[in-house]
């Protein structure tokens, strides 16, 4: 869980040039902001600590956004078995005209005996699709507007130190569909609606949730969805964290993740390379197939005050069948960053990251929190 940035959406390209003076006045007024208030945040004694303010943020999925989140952090329980709790609820609107309201969650009970983490989202907005596959051409791309709809809820039952088994409900709807250009017909662009169970295996032993230094975070989980036919949806993820140096201000962390669909599941719901949280680079839906692959490192450091910096960079595999490895549906990123730490209490940052991919890819992400 992020800070205060939720994607589940994709729009267009960005170059580095392009970026409207506008964004760096917001970032330096936000930097002042946030370096007067930072470090304020849960004060002695206080079990839920409430921190309204305004939201802002760039990435190629959604040009620069504005808006307003307001973010609670629960330490309702007693003992260090028992890692902070957090909740957020967070409206934008975009440069792209669109319309983003969500929220998102993670909360645990004593000893964390239980958990429960879930989001919602509704959307408004336009969005670019270029159709299936790893080498999809941008003489496809084609707009289109929809409204779009997202329930996501697990709960999970602690079966022995940071170890879980958990189950869940999952409901997305694409719906209002309608073409903003005459480019490009696809026929699984339309109204489409699906609902799904989830069997979860969770093993987490990072040191924070929103911030960790140490530690390590494996999932594997299996959706089992129904549309206008039944499909399952895999997933793997495994992260990994070492802090060193004094204080553990250098960090290093690298996550695998893969992801695959067995029959035919709606356009929304393929596997898509890019966005903040797995791939950066690619803006959110460039490339989608039924498996997707991606092994990503970062190393961030501290280096004097509250500034930071950080270089990242991976390798993404796209394809239709993980039987049949096509050289083309290999796609790396590199990128590199500055952070500014927001909140001493939970150690955040606010991320600046630049990075680039192939065939002229690239993305500009400002955001609250690490990508992974």
């Amino acid at each position: 869980m992020k800070y205060l940035n939720f994607n589940y959406i994709s729009a267009c390209s960005f170059k580095l040039d392009g970026i409207p003076k506008k964004v760096f006045m917001l970032i330096a007024g936000v930097v002042v902001v946030f370096s007067q208030v930072s470090g304020e945040g849960t004060k002695p004694g206080r079990k839920v600590t409430v921190l309204p303010v305004p939201a802002i943020g760039y990435s190629p999925e959604t040009s620069t956004y504005l808006g307003a989140v307001t973010l609670f952090t629960f330490n309702t329980v007693s003992g260090t078995l028992t890692r902070s709790s957090n909740l957020n609820i967070e409206f934008n609107y975009t440069w792209n005209k669109q319309i983003i309201l969500g929220s998102d969650w993670n909360y645990f009970l004593k000893n964390e005996e239980w958990f429960t983490r879930g989001k919602l989202h509704f959307s408004k907005y336009p969005d670019l699709y270029y159709g299936i596959g790893f080498n999809t051409p941008f003489s496809g791309e084609t707009g289109f507007q929809s409204n779009r709809s997202v329930v996501d809820i697990d709960l999970f039952r602690k079966v022995k130190n940071k170890t879980f088994l958990g189950a869940g409900i999952s409901h997305a709807s694409f719906s209002k569909f309608k073409y903003l250009d005459n480019n490009t017909f696809y026929p699984e662009l339309k109204n489409e609606s699906s609902y799904g169970l989830k069997a979860i295996f969770l093993k987490d032993s990072r040191n924070s949730i929103l911030s960790p230094v140490q530690g390590s975070y494996f999932e594997f989980g299996n959706t089992f969805s129904f549309g206008p036919g039944f499909y399952m949806k895999s997933s793997l993820d495994y992260r990994t964290y070492f802090g060193f140096g004094e204080s553990k201000k250098s960090v290093l962390a690298g996550r695998f993740y893969h992801s695959a669909v067995f029959g035919n599941p709606p356009f929304y719901d393929y596997p898509m390379i890019g966005g903040d949280e797995y791939v950066r680079g690619y803006y959110l839906g460039r490339f989608r197939d039924k498996n997707f692959s991606t092994m990503q490192l970062e190393f961030r450091n501290r280096l004097f005050w509250r500034a930071g910096m950080a270089v990242f960079g991976g390798i993404s595999l796209m394809n239709a069948n993980m039987g049949n490895i096509k050289n083309d549906g290999f796609k790396p990123n590199a990128g590199i960053g500055i952070r500014f730490l927001v909140d001493k209490n939970e150690n955040t940052n606010l991320r600046l990251d630049y990075a680039v991919g192939v065939q002229n890819q690239s993305g500009f992400y400002i955001s609250f929190g690490e990508s992974f």
